[in-house]
């Protein structure tokens, strides 16, 4: 029992004998237990997965290859060799008052690591609200330059919807940048998946993609701190608080988008540190999933039919 009307469960789940369904009637997920700490099920209760899940990794677990499986995991940011460390051993669980507690093991085996991953969820009794706690520790001999990182991968055929910082026009109290475009070698704005606005960035996940590369990705700075997923009148929202004048890695950017042909990826960020031995940094993620919501597409849609449904969710909102 985590809470009055939220429950959590061991269960089989697709060749996984390790995993814990938490479920509040409205929502559940499941979070595997023989690999990870890692998400792999988020969504509404008789409903679809949110989250998009490799087939191929499927119960799949041990050897030293690094595996997507899918959903939601925590990993470390810049993105270097040591960032794809495989998590592909079983963590421990444990309950701590309404929280449920997976825990990984400390990354030993190879050079650049030592780290120690950890995710402390917390379904609320009712709704969709959903805070997860990631906690990294160092347990290596010498300090770490890092950023929490938290990639959320996405069921296809969506679009994510990045806000970016208020416009004001020009004058005395505007003449600074107020934040920055993270771009990457195969980003390319004439890829129809693209949609630039005023203010919001879209970016459509497509399986058949018709631009030069089959990835793309961007990283903004936004101190609304949110970032959204919409597919079939399905809203999913993610939100980390912002740390003011804080150093963010790639460049600055605190919210970033990838897609791919098979998913697409929501991420947040955490600001950059110099984690010594023995240090910890922790990241909190706010989600939310909203349904039914009315299609569109353009930015008039996403002010009048999004923006309502963020700042009702996300307190402070100022990306709206």
């Amino acid at each position: 029992m985590i809470g009055q009307n939220s429950m959590i469960e061991r269960i089989e789940y697709r060749g996984w004998h390790n995993a814990y369904k938490i479920s509040n009637g409205r929502i559940h997920l499941i979070v595997l237990a023989d690999v990870g700490p890692r998400i792999i099920w988020y969504g509404f209760c008789g409903g679809e997965n949110q989250l998009h899940e490799v087939d191929a990794d499927a119960g799949v677990s041990g050897g030293t290859s690094f595996r997507l499986y899918g959903g939601h995991r925590l990993w470390v940011s810049p993105e270097v060799e040591s960032t794809y460390f495989p998590d592909n051993v079983p963590v421990s669980v444990s309950q701590h008052g309404r929280e449920v507690c997976f825990t990984a093991p400390p990354e030993m085996n190879r050079p650049g690591t030592g780290l120690q991953k950890e995710m402390r969820i917390r379904l609320e009794d009712s709704g969709s609200h959903l805070t997860i706690t990631h906690r990294i520790t160092n347990h290596a001999a010498t300090s770490a330059r890092l950023a929490p990182w938290t990639p959320t991968m996405m069921r296809p055929g969506g679009r994510g919807i990045l806000p970016l910082p208020p416009r004001a026009a020009m004058d005395n109290d505007h003449l600074q940048p107020v934040g920055i475009l993270g771009l990457w070698s195969y980003t390319d704005f004439s890829d129809p998946r693209w949609t630039l606005g005023s203010d919001f960035i879209q970016l459509r996940q497509d399986s058949n993609p018709t631009g030069r590369f089959q990835e793309q990705m961007i990283g903004i700075y936004n101190p609304a701190g949110w970032v959204a997923y919409f597919r079939d009148g399905t809203l999913f929202v993610k939100q980390a608080r912002v740390v003011e004048n804080a150093q963010y890695p790639d460049f600055g950017c605190n919210l970033e988008l990838f897609t791919n042909p098979d998913f697409l990826e929501v991420e947040t960020l955490g600001p950059l540190c110099d984690l010594q031995p023995g240090q910890s940094v922790s990241h909190i993620e706010q989600w939310w999933l909203l349904n039914p919501v009315p299609a569109g597409d353009g930015e008039a849609w996403i002010r009048t039919v999004i923006c309502p449904l963020v700042e009702k969710q996300v307190l402070s909102s100022p990306g709206c």
